[in-house]
C-alpha cells in the first residue's frame, strides 16, 4: 500500500520535511516547487510509514487503499502520473531506508549575541503568518502583528471555500503564534489609513508587508459596471461573512444562470457553491446570510466561460476533479467547437484536459432560460464553454462570442473571475502594470527596512503553501540586511508603539480579544450543530473581542 496526496494539498511541503525516503516531490529545493498544483506521492517509493499523512496540516495526505471510501479514487492516479516518464530518482543513502538530509545548516539564523530585532508584519494570512513564524522559530526576534481587519486569518479565513474545512485548518498552525509570548498583536488597525507607513517603520527595526492582492482585474468590456457584474471574489468574500461585504450583495432568487468569466480555483469554487445543495452546506461555516439565500436560489445552470481550450485550464487537477463529483449536478462540455472535445480526448494521462472525459457532450442552446433537463426542473448543472469570451454585458443577460459566431445568454448574474490584483501601499512604491511592490529578494526599494511577502511581492499566483518559501526568501534577506547593518534603528518602543494605535483607533484587538471572538463563534455554531457561525460585522466581531471570559481569581 502506498498513500496519496488529495484535494486539499496545500503545497506548504510539511509532509516533504518527514519522508524519510523522499518519495514526496517536488520539494522546495526543485524548480518545479510552486508551480504544480499539489505535491505528490511516488508510489514507487512510497514505504508506507504514514510520517506525511501525520505530518500534514491539512489531512490532505490519506492511504491509496482508502481512497474509493473517500470518493477520492482519482487521486491515485493523479499522483502516479507525476511520475510517468520522468527520471528515476536517487536511491536513498545512508541505509535501506533513511535518505540523506545533507549536513544541518543554520544560516538563517541571527548570531547567538545578536540584540533581538522588532519587526512588524502587516496582514495575518498565510504570507504574513508564514514569515511570522520563520522568525519567532528562528531568530529571537519581536513580531508585531497587524491586520485592518478586527479578525486574523485572511485568505484562510475569508477565501477558502466552506466546503473545503480541511484546508482551514492551516490556520491552527498559524493560530499557536497569536499568543507567543514574543508576539503582539494589534487588530484593526489599517496601515496608511490609522497609522502611516513611517510611523510604523519609526517603531520597528523592519517591517514586513503581507496584504494581499485585495484588488479584482477587469474584463475591458462594455457594462462590467451593471449591478449584475461582480467579482467572483466578491461573492466568495460574500458566502464567507467578511464584514466589508454587504449581506444582500448577491440575489439568487430570480437567477437561474449564473456566468463565470474564468476557470481558475475562485472560478470553480463559485461554481461549486452555487449549485451545491444546502444541506450539505448547511454542516459548514458559510454565512448565514448566503445559507438562506442559497436556500431560496432559482439557480439552475452556472456557465464558465474559458478564452482558451480545455488544454489550458487555470484551475488545478483537484478542484476540476471535485466538480464532477457534485451529488445532483451535471457536468457539461459545450460542443459548439470541435476544438475542445478534440483536446480533451488527446489529452494525456494526469493532464487536467483529461479529467473532463466523464463530462457530458452537449450542443447547449443558449438563448433564453436554461432548458430542463432529464433531471426535470430541479436539475443544476455546470457548463464548461471553451474559446468564447464575453462580449458586452447586458440588464440580465451577457453577450458572448465564440467559434460559432456571437450568442446572447440570459444571466442573472456574471462573475468576474480573471484574476486578483494588488491595490497601492500609502507610503510604499508601486508597480502599476504588474500590482506589486518592487523589490529585490523581498527587500523593498528605495524603502530601508521595507519588506514584502505573498502576493503584493509576487503577484496573485500559487496557492496557501507557496507563500511558505516565499516567507523564507524575505526573511532570509532581512536577516542578512540585520547582520549586515543595513536596517534603520527604531526611534520609538514597542509601549510606545502601542500607546499610538490606542490612540488613533479605540477599537483594537489584541490576542485575548481574538480568542473570545473564537469562543464566540463557537458557541453559537455548537448552537446549531455547526463548527462555527462567523460574525459578519465590524461592530459584532469588536463587541465579541471585549466580552472576555473573566480572569480566575
Amino acid at each position: 500500500m502506498t498513500y496519496a496526496i488529495t484535494q486539499t494539498c496545500c503545497n506548504d511541503a510539511t509532509c516533504v520535511a518527514v519522508c524519510p525516503v523522499n518519495c514526496i516531490h517536488p520539494t522546495p529545493d526543485e524548480p518545479d516547487f510552486g508551480r504544480t498544483d499539489m505535491l505528490y506521492v511516488d508510489p514507487a517509493a512510497c514505504i508506507d510509514c504514514g510520517a506525511c499523512a501525520d505530518a500534514c496540516p491539512v489531512d490532505a495526505i490519506l492511504p491509496a487503499d482508502a481512497l474509493a471510501a473517500a470518493g477520492q479514487e482519482g487521486y491515485a492516479e493523479i499522483n502516479a502520473a507525476f511520475y510517468e516518464g520522468r527520471a528515476p530518482r536517487p536511491a536513498a543513502e545512508g541505509g535501506p531506508v533513511l535518505h540523506s538530509w545533507g549536513a544541518p545548516s543554520f544560516a538563517r539564523t541571527l548570531p547567538a549575541d545578536f540584540a533581538p530585532i522588532r519587526v512588524a508584519v502587516v496582514g495575518t494570512g498565510p504570507a504574513g503568518m508564514y514569515a511570522a513564524e520563520d522568525l519567532l522559530l528562528h531568530t529571537g526576534a519581536e513580531v508585531t502583528l497587524i491586520d485592518r481587519l478586527p479578525v486574523a486569518g485572511g485568505l484562510v479565513r475569508y477565501g477558502v471555500a466552506p466546503d473545503h474545512p480541511a484546508t482551514r485548518r492551516i490556520g491552527d498552525t498559524f493560530a499557536r503564534f497569536h499568543t507567543h509570548p514574543r508576539v503582539r498583536m494589534y487588530l484593526g488597525v489599517d496601515v496608511g489609513t490609522d497609522i502611516t507607513a513611517s510611523e510604523l517603520a519609526a517603531h520597528h527595526d523592519a517591517v514586513v508587508y503581507a496584504v494581499g492582492a485585495a484588488g479584482d482585474r477587469r474584463l475591458g468590456v462594455p457594462g462590467e459596471e451593471l449591478p449584475g457584474c461582480v467579482p467572483a471574489a466578491g461573492l466568495v468574500a460574500w458566502y464567507n461573512a467578511h464584514p466589508e461585504v454587504a449581506p444582500d450583495m448577491v440575489d439568487l432568487s430570480g437567477t437561474e444562470r449564473v456566468v463565470v468569466v474564468g476557470t481558475g480555483n475562485v472560478a470553480l469554487d463559485a461554481a461549486r457553491v452555487l449549485v451545491a445543495d444546502p444541506d450539505a452546506l448547511a454542516s459548514t461555516d458559510i454565512a448565514d446570510h448566503a445559507l438562506s439565500a442559497l436556500r431560496n436560489s432559482a439557480v439552475r445552470e452556472v456557465v464558465l466561460l474559458a478564452r482558451r481550450g480545455p488544454e489550458d485550464l487555470a484551475c488545478t487537477a483537484p478542484e476540476l476533479l471535485a466538480l464532477g463529483r457534485l451529488p445532483g449536478v451535471r457536468l457539461v462540455v459545450d460542443d459548439h467547437d470541435p476544438r475542445a472535445w478534440a483536446a480533451i480526448e488527446a489529452a494525456a494521462p494526469g493532464d487536467k484536459a483529461a479529467l473532463l472525459r466523464t463530462a457530458e457532450r452537449e450542443r447547449v442552446d443558449w438563448p433564453g432560460t436554461p432548458r430542463p433537463g432529464s433531471g426535470g426542473t430541479g436539475e443544476r448543472r455546470i457548463v464548461f464553454r471553451f474559446h468564447s469570451s464575453p462580449e458586452e454585458i447586458l440588464p440580465g443577460a451577457v453577450r458572448v462570442t465564440g467559434a460559432a459566431g456571437p450568442v446572447g445568454m440570459a444571466a442573472g448574474l456574471v462573475l468576474r473571475a480573471v484574476g486578483y490584483r494588488g491595490l497601492p501601499v500609502a507610503g510604499l512604491p508601486f508597480d502599476e502594470a504588474t500590482g506589486t511592490v518592487p523589490h529585490r529578494g523581498g527587500r523593498i526599494e528605495k524603502t530601508p527596512g521595507g519588506y514584502v511577502v505573498g502576493w503584493i511581492k509576487r503577484g496573485p499566483s500559487g496557492g496557501i503553501g507557496a507563500n511558505r518559501a516565499c516567507a523564507a526568501e524575505t526573511v532570509s534577506t532581512l536577516l542578512a540586511d540585520a547582520v549586515g547593518g543595513a536596517l534603520p534603528s527604531p526611534s520609538g518602543s514597542a509601549r510606545a508603539f502601542g500607546r499610538l494605535v490606542r490612540r488613533r483607533v479605540g477599537q483594537v484587538v489584541d490576542a485575548r480579544g481574538l480568542a473570545a471572538i473564537e469562543r464566540a463563534e463557537r458557541a453559537r455554531g455548537e448552537a446549531s450543530g455547526r463548527p462555527r457561525v462567523k460574525l459578519g460585522t465590524v461592530p459584532e466581531l469588536v463587541a465579541a473581542a471585549r466580552s472576555r471570559r473573566p480572569r480566575a481569581r
